[in-house]
């Protein structure tokens, strides 16, 4: 297991918003250090409530502006701050990556039966293009013949491996930043 660190989301001087950084800086101000606790969640606890996300939005940058698009971590799921996922060797994304290997990952948990407000993950990392048959097959699961027939044969196929650098999320009052 990798160790991590932890910090508020906002440093003194964030944003004056009124939404931006509210919360955290109020921490800030010692006086308020009692009311409002500063984030305890370990990448396990994270991982764990991430679990029951399969679907993510994967960031690239091109020609200087955003592309996203939702990726399935193909039950994948015991996140330690790598995802892996499928695609082809000739999409935008694998030309993207391979120009500028800085990505994000967008995670949106489901609103709870009880009305509290779903788990909010944005990941930055760097993506790797991965396309050794055995890694492939490491991730492999049957599901995924749907799109690609030939399984870790289908021609042209990609693996990518995104490492995680930063994990901010919000979960309800919980806010924070789980520094890979």
């Amino acid at each position: 297991m990798r160790e991590c660190q932890l910090r508020p989301l906002r440093e003194e001087g964030a944003s004056s918003h009124p939404r931006i950084g509210h919360r955290v800086e109020q921490t800030l101000d010692t006086h308020l250090l009692k009311e409002l606790p500063m984030t305890t969640l370990t990448l396990p606890e994270l991982a764990k409530k991430m679990a029951g996300i399969d679907f993510t939005m994967l960031q690239t940058h091109a020609g200087g502006q955003i592309a996203g698009r939702p990726m399935s971590n193909n039950g994948d799921v015991d996140y330690d701050g790598d995802s892996w996922f499928f695609t082809m060797e000739n999409t935008d994304m694998v030309r993207e990556i391979s120009a500028d290997p800085n990505v994000a990952l967008g995670l949106t948990g489901s609103k709870s039966l009880l009305g509290k407000p779903p788990l909010f993950v944005h990941v930055q990392g760097r993506a790797a293009l991965i396309r050794d048959r055995a890694t492939m097959a490491q991730h492999w699961v049957k599901d995924l013949e749907r799109w690609f027939e030939q399984g870790v044969d289908t021609p042209g196929l990609v693996l990518i491996h995104v490492h995680a650098s930063r994990i901010h999320y919000w979960d309800g009052e919980d806010e924070g930043e789980i520094v890979v």
